[in-house]
């Protein structure tokens, strides 16, 4: 039931206050954990005794169980209150955390993650709702400012900290660093978030049948989208049958929740021009912000050989441009009467910083990758807090809870789908460039035979036949690392073509009229 309206304008009680930064700590620890292990796979792999493609399940079986969690959150906060709800996942997520942190083999540590993405997924969805619920709305525009903020910057700096973590330490702070501050977290919401009442009338005629087919659903295309491109997705049997599950689970999930009285996910917010625009929005800056956090540190190491330290230091230049244009952000969301000419810019200066990357060379390294970093960072912050006003600004607030696990989803499905779409472009371009290239590494042509004579020239304590083979498998792998190269560049054109897209696309959204009034605690 949706709580009363309080006045448009003034100050949130000290507590709440409290309470809602308590919030805000753990959708950053929930998020933060998405990508905090990725640039740590290869010590947890050596900790856990793992072969190379099992071990990639430490992200996979998070990302998994966090993505059906997310719009479920949404029916969860309904029924048990934003407190309680909020609690008991940040208490089974810190739980989960030191379980991780114990794990001796991969199985522990696969369903350990799952439950660490699945319980504390909620945390992600309701802070959002909850911004829109007791916000006053001269307080709004800070409020969204913040919540951006950690969105974009948590999976930003995830890998940067996972690293150093890894460094100093070892691989098991990645888990243990969330106790502390899920300790914090626990106790002050409890103690301060009592800002909307139980609904347990909501258990009666549970839809069963609909939680099953999403799990299925998006449990199961969370999957191939994460192992397609290492499994070669449909000449993998498994592929096929996943994706078989992925269909049927949609055909019931979206059947139950058009059809049933009461579903788990009630998709009636779609109906809201702003909010479905939004969440394609949404989409969008989850390919860019998952996207090029994943392009970068892959380009930094494969082909500059940078290890994690050294590339966190570079990848610190986005997180840092994102913390110095927040106020800016705040400013233009508070000045602005209308957030779609700042979506816009945002959406440009996001594909103008892409574009810059496709000029990128085997060379490139702090400084030429500083300018594209600070552009990033600052889009990043001007698409992510307009993108949050269009899509939930003017929902009414009995939909604000159900919505905001649908416009989370969004971003988790972009970045999904982003990563997948990445890899595979990759792949066939980098066959492309190699194709094309080969023909003119041919030993038969005089400039190569030239070029494989004076490189045989440095293994002179070989005989003759292993300098020339050794010469032309040098010239080999030097023509496949160009190709690689050149996939880098095709993606970033790519993907500046995409976000350029989206600065246009931002007319479909509709200037919102009014932001509901917040409600109050009781």
């Amino acid at each position: 039931m949706a709580a009363p309206a309080m006045p448009a304008e003034g100050a949130l009680p000290k507590g709440r206050m409290i309470g809602y930064f308590a919030m805000v700590l753990g959708m950053f620890m929930a998020i933060l954990d998405i990508q905090i292990v990725s640039s740590s796979l290869t010590e947890i792999q050596a900790g856990l005794s793992a072969s190379a493609d099992e071990i990639s399940w430490v992200q996979t079986s998070y990302l998994i169980a966090e993505v059906i969690m997310i719009p479920f959150s949404g029916y969860l906060s309904r029924l048990l209150s934003t407190r309680v709800l909020f609690t008991i996942s940040a208490a089974s997520f810190t739980l989960a955390s030191i379980g991780c942190a114990m794990a001796t083999n991969l199985e522990t540590m696969i369903v350990l993650r799952a439950l660490q993405g699945f319980l504390g997924g909620a945390m992600i969805p309701t802070v959002f709702a909850t911004t829109y619920m007791i916000f006053p709305r001269n307080k709004m525009a800070g409020a969204t400012v913040i919540i951006g903020l950690v969105a974009t910057l948590a999976p930003t700096i995830g890998p940067t900290l996972g690293g150093y973590l890894t460094q100093l330490f070892s691989w098991h702070w990645l888990f243990l660093i969330n106790i502390v501050p899920g300790i914090a977290v626990i106790a002050l919401v409890w103690s301060f978030m009592d800002i909307d009442k139980p609904d347990y009338s909501l258990i009666k005629g549970f839809d069963y049948s609909g939680l099953i087919g999403l799990a299925l659903f998006l449990g199961s295309l969370e999957y191939v989208l994460e192992e397609g491109t290492r499994k070669d997705w449909f000449a993998d049997e498994a592929m096929r049958w996943f994706a078989l599950a992925s269909f049927i689970g949609a055909l019931v999930f979206f059947w139950r929740s058009l059809t049933y009285r009461n579903p788990i996910v009630d998709l009636k917010a779609f109906r809201n021009r702003n909010f479905a625009t939004g969440c394609l929005f949404s989409l969008t800056i989850g390919v860019g912000l998952y996207g090029l956090v994943y392009l970068l540190p892959l380009y930094l190491g494969r082909v500059q050989g940078l290890n994690s330290l050294q590339i966190g230091e570079i990848m610190f230049i986005t997180g840092l441009a994102q913390f110095c244009s927040a106020p800016l952000a705040g400013f233009l969301a508070r000045k602005s009467p209308d957030p779609r000419p700042v979506l816009a810019f945002g959406f440009a200066l996001l594909a103008a910083s892409t574009w810059m990357m496709s000029g990128l060379t085997g060379d490139w390294k702090f400084d030429e990758l500083l300018i594209p970093q600070i552009m990033r960072g600052a889009a990043l912050m001007f698409c992510i807090v307009p993108i949050n006003v269009i899509a939930l600004g003017t929902l009414p607030q009995s939909e604000l809870k159900n919505a905001s696990g649908l416009y989370n989803l969004t971003r988790n499905l972009g970045g999904a789908f982003g990563l997948a779409g990445i890899n595979t472009i990759m792949t066939e371009r980098t066959n492309f460039h190699w194709n094309r290239m080969v023909d003119f590494i041919n030993p038969g042509r005089w400039e190569v035979q030239q070029y494989i004579d004076s490189i045989a020239g440095m293994f002179g304590d070989r005989s003759p036949a292993d300098q020339t083979q050794l010469a032309i498998r040098m010239l080999t792998n030097k023509v496949q690392g160009q190709a690689y190269l050149m996939s880098f560049i095709d993606v970033f054109f790519l993907l500046s073509l995409l976000f350029a897209a989206a600065a246009v696309a931002v007319v479909l959204a509709q200037k919102p009229k009014q932001t509901p009034a917040p409600g109050d605690a009781h």
